[in-house]
Parts: structure tokens; sequence; C-alpha cells
């Protein structure tokens, strides 16, 4: 008994800092005090201007339009690439997913950096068209990451089974391989979704005049204060990643259940 009380506090400790400066930050945000540090009363005024401000709403236009389209192109393009290297030899796998850890481990502004070079190289403009492009290309490594495991488990002659049967290779990938690798391939969605709405360093770099992300906007507002409406745009985007998850978990759990009734 006292094992496992000892082992719920830790749990509980670790849950509290983890979670501590979000709750802090929740809580301000409906602080009617710009301070940050002292608690003047309850209002609702910081949401209000929040929506009022323009250079707000437009940063987080682009951070939304940008993480939807990136995360879904990623998301394309590592299922693809994530069966390409489970039917792939050992020799050929083990290169493949060697290069593929590269993207994840390197240094966010190394990757930022270069593909900054890359695109004065190719002359292209620095704008929203660099920022997509280059959050598409740092999610797909995440997005593979996350379906390869799922193929591992799949039973690989369920795809043949249905070749034999019949099937063209495109249905046999919609009604057998994709149904397989759903959760890893919503898992990568939602990871690829987040890193492009946290991302800073490598937005900072491709990203030119006009087109800024709620990351480029909150840096530039830390040289001079920043308003308490970031404590409340924080708070909203936090909330809906909160019920995102709760909602891909409810389905987890209702797909889970009906597998095991049948």
């Amino acid at each position: 008994m006292v094992t496992k009380f000892l082992k719920k506090c830790y749990v509980g400790l670790v849950l509290l800092f983890l979670y501590a400066p979000i709750i802090v930050l929740a809580v301000f945000s409906f602080n009617s005090s710009k301070s940050r540090g002292q608690w003047s009363g309850f209002t609702l005024k910081w949401y209000v201007e929040m929506f009022q401000d323009r250079n707000i709403m437009s940063a987080l236009y682009y951070t939304v339009i940008i993480a939807i389209l990136s995360a879904t192109i990623a998301t394309v393009i590592g299922i693809a690439t994530a069966i390409g290297i489970h039917n792939m030899n050992k020799i050929n796998k083990s290169i493949i997913m060697n290069l593929t850890y590269l993207p994840v481990l390197n240094p966010d502004i190394v990757t930022g950096i270069s593909l900054m070079v890359l695109y004065i190289f190719m002359k292209l403009e620095l704008g929203f068209l660099t920022m997509l492009l280059a959050h598409i290309t740092f999610n797909i490594p995440y997005v593979i990451l996350s379906i390869l495991p799922k193929l591992k488990q799949m039973n690989k002659h369920l795809y043949e089974a249905a070749l034999d049967l019949g099937a063209t290779p495109f249905y046999a990938f919609r009604k057998v391989i994709l149904p397989e690798i759903m959760p890893g391939v919503v898992t990568g969605f939602i990871l690829a979704f987040t890193l492009s709405i946290d991302d800073f360093v490598i937005s900072f770099f491709t990203t030119g005049a006009g087109v800024s992300n709620l990351s480029i906007l909150i840096y530039s507002m830390a040289r001079r204060g920043i308003s308490p409406t970031i404590n409340a745009l924080s708070t909203l985007l936090f909330i809906c990643v909160l019920l995102l998850l709760l909602f891909v978990n409810r389905g987890k759990n209702n797909e889970i259940s009906r597998k095991g009734n049948a």
C-alpha cells in the first residue's frame, strides 16, 4: 500500500511539474492587470482584445493554415515513404532509416539556415510557400517514424491475399493496409500538426515580409513585453489540442471495443 501511494505521489509530482506553467498561464489569462506576477481580478477583456488584434489574427491564420497543409501533405508523403521503406531489403532499409533519423536529430538552426540558403540559391522569394515547404520537410520524418511500427505489426500476407482475390493494388491499399496503419497515420498527423504550430527557428529563417506565425510574433513581442492577449491565445490553443487528443483517444478506445466485441 505504501509503495503504491509513493508511486502515485511521484507521478502526481511529475505531472504537476509538467503542467504547472500551463495552469499559471491559463489563470493569468483572466487577470485584469497586465502584471504577470500579481492577481488583480477576473476579466475576459484579453480574450476580446485577442480577436480584435489584426497582427495576432493574421499570425494565427498563417499558423493554422501552414500547420494543416504541412501536416496533411507530410502525412500523404510519409505513408508512401513508410510503405516503401518497409518493403526494402535489410541493408537498404538500414541506410534509409539512418537518413530519416538525421532531420529529427539535426539541430533546428542548422535545418533552418540550410533551407534558407537553398531557397536563396533557387531564387525563391521567402514567404508563405517557402515556410510551408520547410514545415513539410521537417514533418515527414516524424510521420514515417509513426507509421513504420504499425506496418511491422501488420500481417504482410493480408495485402497479397486481397490481390489474389481480385482487388486492385489501390483498392487493397485502401481497404487492407490503410485501416491497419490508421493509428500510426493519425499519430503522425497530430505530431506533425503540433510541431508545425510549435516551430520557431526554422520558420524564422524561411519566412519573408508579411508572413509570420505565432512563434515569430511572440518573439517580436518579447522585446517590448508580451501582451496578456498571448496568454489568452496560448490557453485556447492548449484547450484545442487537448480536445483533439481526447477525441482521437476516444475514437481509438471505441475501435478497440468494437474489435473486442467482434
